[in-house]
């Protein structure tokens, strides 16, 4: 692998880590700056919320200032904001490095998704679900590495090492040469114009697969997010739904690259029908049944559906515009996103209060509904 491949992988490692790093310290940085749950809880939903405006900007600074310096600056931030985590003792600072996680994750994920076309050969889904094979990697394994420094060392030498791996990821970064990757064309009066946002504000590809996420997200994230209490209610043990809770990050990641290999091009828009409807029985089968055995075989099955699901989807988006474009695509595209992301939980959350959580996934399953209804359109649209 050459470095930019090396370079790559280790972004998308990093920003895996970055999606998953909340959620592993959720406990240790509660008890940390003495606030209960609640507040953690607020604290990732602030990173999800600070993503949809920096999402869009990042867009453009991709597309039409330096691919490599937005790259450089979102892995420096990802530092800084570990740096003052490990050394935040009250809210007020947390608070600020998780924006600075949240702005440096997104600055990351919108050029990663853009210079994947150039790290990896292929045609676009297997590059999306290759590349995503890695981010998933990251998000698996820093449960595991968080909570191994956390044992060994505690929470700020263990934010310290993180620091560090992404410093590495920062330096790599730096010695690619961009230069040779998207030369600069000379601006001569003959060549077409550059095409703008409006090509992308007016193409339907664009909201239908920005409106696939935005119904797609909650699924993933509020199935993920409360599987161990779905477990619970089912009667499943703490200590099995640990297990299977690990087993749904690890079929989910290897989904990724069985996809990669497996999904032929031209298929992809009938794969997000297909992984919808799959969607739909999944989520109805954990709001209705009632039995421990099936509740974990729903889980693992989950894992195996939405994995491939999202990098599907942006193969379909990314494949449909030209490269120039990308930056901008992405970032709209995660951008509506985020907005799902952050709402639908919620109301599944809200549900649940008055209900139980298996309740609450019947939110999940209508947002499944959602993404069925749109990849149809998606099927239809050229």
């Amino acid at each position: 692998m050459g470095v930019l491949q090396i370079s790559t992988v280790c972004t998308l490692l990093v920003t895996g880590m970055g999606i998953a790093l909340l959620g592993s310290v959720k406990v240790p940085l509660a008890r940390k700056l003495e606030i209960d749950e609640a507040r953690v809880g607020g604290l990732i939903s602030i990173f999800g919320l600070a993503m949809i405006p920096v999402m869009l900007a990042a867009g453009f600074l991709t597309d039409l200032i330096n691919k490599q310096a937005v790259l450089t600056v979102g892995a420096l931030l990802m530092v800084g904001g570990l740096i003052l985590l490990a050394r935040a003792k009250k809210y007020g600072p947390a608070l600020l490095a998780v924006l600075l996680l949240s702005v440096a994750w997104s600055a990351q994920i919108n050029v990663v998704n853009v210079i994947q076309f150039k790290a990896f050969e292929g045609d676009t889904a297997h590059v999306t679900n290759l590349a995503n094979f890695f981010f998933g990697l990251g998000a698996f394994l820093t449960p595991l590495v968080v909570a191994l420094l956390l044992r060994r060392a505690g929470f700020s030498p263990a934010m310290f090492a993180l620091a560090a791996f992404v410093t590495l990821s920062a330096v790599l970064i730096m010695c690619v040469d961009f230069g040779a990757l998207y030369p600069v064309m000379p601006k001569l009066a003959d060549q077409p114009a550059v095409p703008g946002v409006g090509v992308l504000l007016g193409d339907p590809i664009m909201w239908l697969a920005a409106m696939a996420m935005f119904f797609f997200a909650p699924v993933e994230v509020g199935v993920s997010t409360w599987i161990t209490t779905y477990l619970d209610e089912n009667g499943v043990s703490e200590k099995a739904a640990a297990g299977v809770l690990s087993a749904f990050w690890l079929v989910y990641t290897f989904a990724r690259l069985t996809a990669a290999f497996a999904l032929s091009a031209g298929s992809e828009r009938v794969f997000i029908v297909a992984a919808g409807l799959a969607s739909i029985a999944i989520l109805a089968t954990m709001v209705f049944g009632r039995n421990r055995n099936l509740a974990i075989a729903m889980v693992v099955l989950a894992g195996i559906v939405f994995g491939p699901t999202f990098p599907t989807i942006i193969a379909v988006l990314l494949g449909h515009f030209e490269p120039s474009l990308h930056g901008r695509a992405v970032g709209l595209f995660f951008a509506v996103g985020g907005v799902g992301w952050t709402t639908i939980p919620m109301a599944i959350g809200a549900y649940a209060k008055r209900t139980s959580i298996q309740r609450g996934f019947l939110m999940a399953m209508l947002s499944a509904v959602g993404l069925t209804v749109v990849a149809v359109a998606l099927l239809f649209t050229q």
